[in-house]
């Protein structure tokens, strides 16, 4: 069927809105690789929104293993698909060279290099000498070091586009060009088809793959996808001496840019600091194929950098200067997968300028997403399910993309905050915090103490691979938390309440753990997918008969609260209710925890009267409260749920009792440190819905025998009957000074057997400490395996390491009892 002649099908089992190269890898993948019946509408012609002036760069290592995994899928599939569909691709396997200038920029390099050994991607640390004579155009008096990548390259955005859809084509897809989708139906909690201004179409399935225009489509049927456009710039300069058709790829990430051969000329592009947002006020009806005005001035001082780092640039001539917009997100991640709000709506959208180097995997996981029904891989960093629904405004959209688009090329410190569209979420102790000199960062938009500083000090952060100037204030918590005690603010929990006759029942289908205890009685438990992985870890408090408060945490929030909904059985009579903002949270922790705490409350405390994993209503203050005694930290305490208006003054009856006792404000940054100290879990970390609790070491809260089962049951019997291939081990270095962030490789002995899930700093156990899955396949006795021979690389330089299956510091869980 040609493309211009307009004659819709009355339906498709898949719909995809988006005709650049996202939108045609998706339809690629479900066509060739599912044999699924698709339809692809494009609104004006393939690649006319922004694929078409891409850069074309395709390098493959990311910031974690699974984006580079799909990222070296795109690779591995642009190599072979000229010769599957006889479209040329402009494919080049030239490398890339990646320069740092600076010492925490190499730091960043050369920890990436070490991740990227642990699936065998080839990355080369290279010094100032072999990368002047690999590439003799640029000036490197200043450059320390870099990194070479042999199997990156580029490729034309257009080509590859047209190769997919051609590809598609043969699989049976249809490619419908010059049709704008006008609306998208719903009914009975499902997309249904899509009307446009050729026609409508029924649909069993919806991709939205728009682009620039996502936000708004998706907006249309209550679905949120957080993106905004901003100005993207390269210069085209011609008559470059000495410039070679071999050139690699460079990327001077300090200097915010990066170079390639096209076509005989050399291509100047950049992430510039701050980007300039376009499109505030909507984008033109007839926009195709245009570029934007830009700002000369803005991209200038990029240019006179780029001539400095390749001087043969001054003489060579601008052939164009460009400016065209892409879309970024909030978090400079993309999104990706099942929308929360309908159960067969998919989004692919929001690329942050990665998009042709992203779509290869996007249209593998999402097909494979689509015909299973979970994703293929943890994929949590780009699921749309992360975005919390303030972050569709525009004025924050608009605010904080000026800030993503640099991001891609600024250095990825480890905690590194967000200055743009702060002070969004905050609980009512924000300003008393700030007061005790609390550093806020920043998570699902809550303003949440990190840190604080001691008097005198600025709350502030500066950023380093190593200490950081908040190392020894955090330490002070960490020791304060288990000697004394301390208050943590955690009201940037995710709470929701489920009631009603079944809820017992519903629950407990969705729990591992029996959550139909008595009320009063606190379970900590996972939820898991029919594959036996992780979707949720949390605690369950049985309020009364047929009352249930669900605590979780605060980025998980919309996906948490989806996945319970979306599993209550439908002829289950209960309600579940979001009540986050309805509570703050106050922890008090440590040895002195009931110390404190007695003296403020008639109600008992004692471990007789109040034992541990128990919730009950207490007096305190002015206000009654939920005290919970449950910890993240290792030790005695108590969590405080506190209604909204009373929390300040809930707080201010506590820190007035505890200047007598030496109470101290407790931060996040102590928070996971305690926690990793006692190898508590931590969600999107150290287990993930690729991970079993069999593997992570939950078993004892799964109750295989517990009435009506539970879901992911089956997946579990079977690996227990077959054996575990992977055990979740806890590290601490021998060696006190290099610091464990995540993604390192475990060796034993010469061996890469794993990674680092999480990392941080000890302070009880005198060094950092990690947690990380090893291959236990080969192993007959896991004991001996820990006895000794590991070593955790960081940077490059491997470090002797001790393990454990049990928890360093109070393995017995004594200290919490008592």
């Amino acid at each position: 069927m040609s493309d211009t002649q307009i004659n819709l099908p009355e339906r498709s089992e898949v719909v995809v809105i988006g005709g650049g190269v996202i939108g045609c890898s998706v339809a690629y993948h479900l066509a060739k690789f599912q044999s699924m019946d698709v339809v692809l509408l494009e609104r004006q012609q393939l690649t006319s929104g922004t694929t078409w002036h891409a850069a074309g760069l395709i390098g493959q290592l990311r910031g974690s293993i699974n984006m580079t995994r799909l990222a070296r899928y795109t690779r591995e599939l642009y190599e072979g698909l000229e010769a599957e569909t006889g479209q040329a691709t402009g494919y080049r396997k030239c490398g890339s060279v990646s320069i740092a200038t600076h010492e925490e920029r190499f730091e960043e390099l050369k920890r990436n290099a070490s991740m990227a050994k642990v699936f065998g991607l080839g990355v080369n640390v290279v010094t100032p000498a072999e990368i002047s004579e690999r590439i003799p155009l640029l000036y490197t008096g200043d450059v320390i070091g870099g990194i070479h990548i042999p199997t990156d390259g580029y490729a034309n955005a257009v080509d590859i586009t047209q190769a997919l859809a051609k590809g598609a084509r043969a699989s049976g897809a249809r490619i419908f060009q010059n049709v704008k989708v006008t609306s998208i139906r719903t009914g009975a909690g499902r997309v249904t088809g899509i009307g446009t201004d050729s026609g409508s179409v029924e649909a069993g399935y919806v991709v939205l793959c728009a682009g620039m225009w996502t936000r708004d489509l998706a907006a249309s049927i209550g679905v949120n996808v957080p993106l905004h456009a901003c100005e993207h710039y390269y210069a085209l300069f011609e008559s470059v001496a000495g410039l070679d058709e071999d050139l690699p790829v460079i990327r001077d990430y300090d200097a915010c840019t990066y170079y390639k051969h096209d076509a005989g000329k050399l291509l100047v592009g950049a992430f510039e600091p701050r980007a300039r947002p376009w499109g505030m006020d909507g984008i033109p009806e007839d926009f195709c194929f245009d570029e934007i005005a830009g700002d000369f001035d803005h991209f200038e001082p990029i240019l006179q950098g780029a001539m400095a780092r390749v001087p043969a640039l001054e003489s060579a001539g601008i052939q164009k200067f460009f400016c065209g917009p892409e879309s970024f997100t909030p978090d400079v991640r993309y999104h990706l997968g099942q929308a929360p709000e309908f159960d067969n709506c998919f989004v692919a959208a929001g690329l942050n300028s990665i998009g042709l180097q992203s779509a290869g995997g996007i249209g593998k996981v999402v097909a494979e997403w689509m015909r299973a029904g979970r994703p293929p891989a943890d994929l949590w960093e780009v699921d749309v399910r992360r975005n919390m629904p303030f972050q569709g405004n525009r004025k924050y959209l608009h605010e904080r993309v000026s800030e993503s688009l640099g991001l891609l090329y600024a250095r990825h410190y480890p905690y590194r905050q967000y200055e743009s569209a702060r002070g969004v979420r905050k609980s009512p102790l924000y300003e008393r915090l700030a007061a005790a000199g609390a550093c806020h960062g920043e998570t699902a938009g809550w303003e949440r103490p990190n840190w604080y500083a001691p008097p005198g000090v600025e709350a502030r952060y500066e950023y380093s691979y190593k200490r950081q100037n908040w190392f020894e204030y955090s330490a002070a918590e960490h020791r304060a938390v288990r000697e004394n005690v301390a208050l943590f603010d955690q009201s940037s929990f995710a709470k929701y309440r489920l009631e009603g006759p079944d809820a017992a029942r519903a629950l407990n289908y969705v729990c591992a753990n029996d959550v139909d205890v008595r009320p009063g009685r606190i379970v900590y438990t996972q939820w898991l997918n029919g594959n036996g992985g992780i979707e949720a870890d949390l605690t369950v408090t049985r309020l009364g008969e047929d009352s249930f408060l669900i605590v979780t945490a605060a980025a998980t929030e919309v996906r948490d609260f989806h996945w319970l909904k979306r599993h209550v059985p439908a002829d289950a009579h209960c309600v579940l209710t979001n009540v986050t903002s309805a509570m703050g949270v106050i922890s008090v922790m440590g040895p002195n925890a009931r110390k404190l705490l007695q003296p403020l409350t008639p109600d008992d405390l004692s471990n007789e009267a109040f034992g541990f994993a128990n919730s009950r209503e207490i007096e305190l203050g002015y206000a009654r409260v939920r005290a919970s005694r449950i910890t993240f930290v290792g030790e005695l305490g108590w969590e405080l749920y506190i209604p909204t208006e009373f929390v300040a003054g809930v707080y201010d009856e506590i820190t007035a009792a505890g200047e007598a006792l030496g109470l101290a404000h407790a931060g996040y940054h102590a928070l996971d440190s305690l926690r990793i100290e006692k190898a508590y879990r931590h969600w999107s970390h150290d287990i993930t819905d690729e991970d079993t609790p069999l593997e992570a070491g939950l078993g004892f809260t799964v109750k295989f025998d517990k009435p009506g089962g539970f879901i992911g049951r089956d997946a579990l019997l079977r690996q227990r009957q077959q054996g575990l291939q992977r055990r979740l081990v806890q590290f601490r270095l021998l060696d006190p000074e290099p610091l464990l962030y995540h993604n390192e490789p475990v060796w034993h002995r010469g061996r890469i057997v794993g990674h680092v899930t999480s990392g941080s700093y000890g302070h009880t156990l005198g060094g950092s400490v990690g947690l990380g899955y090893v291959d236990t396949s080969e192993v007959q006795d896991v004991g001996e395996l820990l006895q000794d021979g590991f070593e955790i690389e960081v940077a490059g330089v491997r470090t002797p390491a001790e393990a454990s299956l049990r928890p360093m510091y109070d393995p017995d869980g004594t200290r919490i009892r008592n």
